[in-house]
């Protein structure tokens, strides 16, 4: 049976942090290869203030090469309207069918939004899910974290070190390096016109410079 890890994100622009959870992900959890899904329209933020996904997925497509089990999936982007991760899921799902393992990838501050996702329940019966931690959260994931309206359909394994979904997919926790890189940061630093040095890949640093993107006329356009 394949593993595949899913990691979603706006990438505005990716890094660092981004690339080196997703490599701790990929060799903890034995996966096979991580696509990272540039979103298009993310419900919860406002998307008159992220850079044009075309921009993104070049800044993703240089910072995945060389590495032979990181990929890249416009999906969210070829789809009309906004970006919802059930819809994600259930594509991949289809694509990939029951004989694949997904890994839905996410930091824990997201996992605490997800009931307030479009059908989020139908999530749990889609993929397993792992939850990274990250600065300035705590360090170790309970029950107490489970969507409230779904914990009765949990119990704890402790062979696979998570909470089983009734469905047989589970919720992973999963402790990253503790990297305090933030796309926000990066932003403000190339607004400013401050270092981004070891940040982000280089590939990717030259391409905002040589795109002039990120600058003080873009304040209110990127978020």
């Amino acid at each position: 049976m394949k593993k595949i890890g899913l990691f979603g994100g706006t990438f505005n622009p990716i890094h660092f942090g981004h690339l080196r959870s997703a490599e701790e992900i990929y060799e903890s959890f034995q996966l096979d290869r991580i696509i990272f899904i540039p979103s298009a329209y993310p419900p919860h933020k406002k998307t008159e203030r992220i850079l044009a996904a075309s921009l993104r997925v070049e800044m993703v497509q240089l910072a995945l090469a060389g590495n032979a089990h990181f990929s890249l999936s416009e999906v969210e982007l070829n789809r009309q309207g906004k970006s919802y991760s059930v819809e994600t899921m259930a594509h991949f799902r289809q694509q990939f069918g029951t004989p694949t393992d997904l890994y839905f990838i996410l930091g824990l501050d997201a996992f605490l939004e997800v009931n307030t996702w479009k059908q989020y329940t139908d999530l749990f019966e889609l993929c397993h899910f792992i939850i990274m931690t990250r600065p300035g959260f705590e360090k170790k994931f309970s029950a107490e974290h489970l969507p409230v309206e779904l914990a009765r359909h949990f119990w704890y394994d402790d062979q696979k070190n998570g909470y089983v979904h009734r469905s047989g997919y589970g919720v992973f926790p999963k402790e990253i390096t503790a990297l305090d890189i933030s796309s926000t940061r990066i932003r403000e630093n190339f607004q400013k016109r401050r270092s981004v040095k070891y940040l982000l890949p280089p590939a990717v640093e030259e391409f905002i410079y040589r795109n002039k993107l990120y600058q003080a006329k873009d304040i209110e356009s990127v978020g």
